[in-house]
């Protein structure tokens, strides 16, 4: 129960709470992990997450210019709970080098997704000129169906999923977000 003044027990709606700016809303945490290389890194992140009952929404992992490290990129909700202890806690792992919770406003960050899309010969042409305004990729064509290619924003991913889904979306597949810091910055 979630109460209102102090000293009363006047019970507040989620509504209410935000309105009034008592409940964190919790900024999208994108969390950018520094590790070796090594069996069982991923599991042991994935497992600490878990454990503190964080729903990872993306998670990517990749090489880096060393072959020895891997960078895993990882979004998260922080209005379930707060981020800082299990950054607290990743840092005690021992194949974990370096964590970096991504500020918004200075990160550069992309998504990769493909789109299988019915469509027929009618259909193909302004499939096609809606790809080209997303600056999307056409990669693969069938008889009744066309895959598209688009990087780009989560936003964007969204709004191009919104516009083919009257098509008949097929399928779809998405990377999962990747972000970098901007400027200069160590890795």
């Amino acid at each position: 129960m979630i109460v209102g003044e102090p000293a009363t027990n006047t019970t507040l709606s989620l509504e209410e709470l935000q309105a009034a700016g008592n409940l964190r809303t919790g900024r999208k945490h994108v969390l950018s992990i520094l590790v070796e290389n090594k069996a069982g890194v991923l599991t042991r992140i994935a497992g600490l997450f878990a454990r503190r009952g964080f729903n990872i929404d993306t998670l990517t992992v990749g090489p880096t210019d060393d072959e020895r490290v891997s960078r895993v990129t990882l979004t998260v909700d922080g209005a379930v709970h707060p981020i800082d202890q299990v950054t607290k806690q990743l840092h005690k792992l021992i194949n974990v080098l370096k964590i970096r919770d991504l500020e918004p406003e200075g990160t550069v960050s992309r998504e990769l997704a493909l789109f299988k899309v019915s469509a027929d010969g009618t259909q193909r042409g302004e499939l096609m000129q809606i790809a080209e305004i997303f600056r999307g990729s056409v990669v693969d064509v069938t008889k009744r169906s066309v895959i598209i290619e688009i990087t780009g924003t989560t936003e964007k991913i969204e709004a191009f999923e919104e516009m083919v889904r009257p098509f008949g979306l097929i399928e779809m597949m998405r990377t999962g977000e990747i972000a970098i810091a901007r400027g200069r910055t160590e890795t």
